[in-house]
């Protein structure tokens, strides 16, 4: 972790808590039933070996930043190995998404910043029967990752190249998303942007994770003003990401967990 990260993880532990004292039953439920769930499901095996053959590959490739740029490497040219080391979704947090598409069962689902697919494929086996529309910016890295995903027909999942915010201009107005995965550019500008522009492809039951809130000053930034938001009920900071929830009938809360 960088310098911004390490000290704000050390005021999350600060300031973290369990299920106890949870009053809300939907958050309560969703602590102790999700993400607190401990059993062994046979898909995190699946999980677990798709992330060994990404940790395994001796590929390399060139990587277009479009965001923020990364903290982590200091060149374009990056091993498979090492995207999958450093900036790909652990094991603890892959099994984790599992849990969250497991327990919704979003029937439509959109990821912003496929990058090598371990979220996509973690949300995959956690719900099969999801509409699940990925986007990925950098060229190199969707072409990679055709082969290496299609190898597993992931026949309702929809893979995209194109920029977030031009993908943004082509979403029909009509259009709503039960779940939204947003994992890439993080700057405070453009999450901003993603969450007021998405929020009007959500509806009362909808779910957007924002991944890496803590990442910089920036993005901390942006997730305490979404979490004021007055269409944000609920909202669950893990540190590694934040859920927000847009439910209506429940009054404005936040929890910071230890998950």
């Amino acid at each position: 972790m960088n310098i911004f990260a390490t000290k704000s993880y050390f005021s999350f532990l600060l300031k973290s808590s369990n299920q106890h004292g949870i009053h809300s039953p939907f958050v309560y439920d969703l602590i102790t039933k999700c993400f607190y769930n401990k059993k062994k499901y046979s898909e995190y095996l699946d999980i677990s070996s798709f992330r060994k053959s990404l940790l395994n590959s001796k590929d390399t490739i060139t990587v277009e930043d479009f965001g923020a740029g990364s903290l982590k490497f200091s060149s374009n040219e990056r091993k498979i190995s090492d995207i999958a080391k450093i900036a790909g979704a652990s094991f603890s947090e892959s099994k984790l998404f599992f849990r969250i598409v497991n327990y919704f069962s979003p029937k439509s689902i959109l990821e912003f910043g496929t990058s090598l697919g371990i979220s996509t494929f973690t949300f995959n086996k956690a719900n099969n029967k999801s509409e699940i529309t990925t986007i990925e910016g950098s060229k190199s890295i969707y072409n990679w990752n055709i082969p290496n995903l299609g190898k597993y027909n992931f026949a309702n999942t929809s893979f995209l190249n194109i920029l977030f915010d031009d993908y943004l201009k082509t979403i029909d107005n009509n259009k709503k998303f039960d779940l939204i995965f947003i994992d890439g550019n993080h700057s405070y500008s453009a999450t901003i942007k993603y969450f007021e522009t998405l929020r009007k492809h959500t509806h009362n039951d909808s779910i957007i994770i924002f991944d890496d809130i803590h990442w910089s000053e920036g993005m901390d930034r942006a997730w305490k003003e979404i979490i004021k938001n007055e269409d944000v009920r609920v909202s669950i900071d893990t540190f590694h990401f934040g859920v927000v929830f847009f439910r209506k009938e429940q009054r404005k809360e936040h929890f910071i967990i230890r998950a």
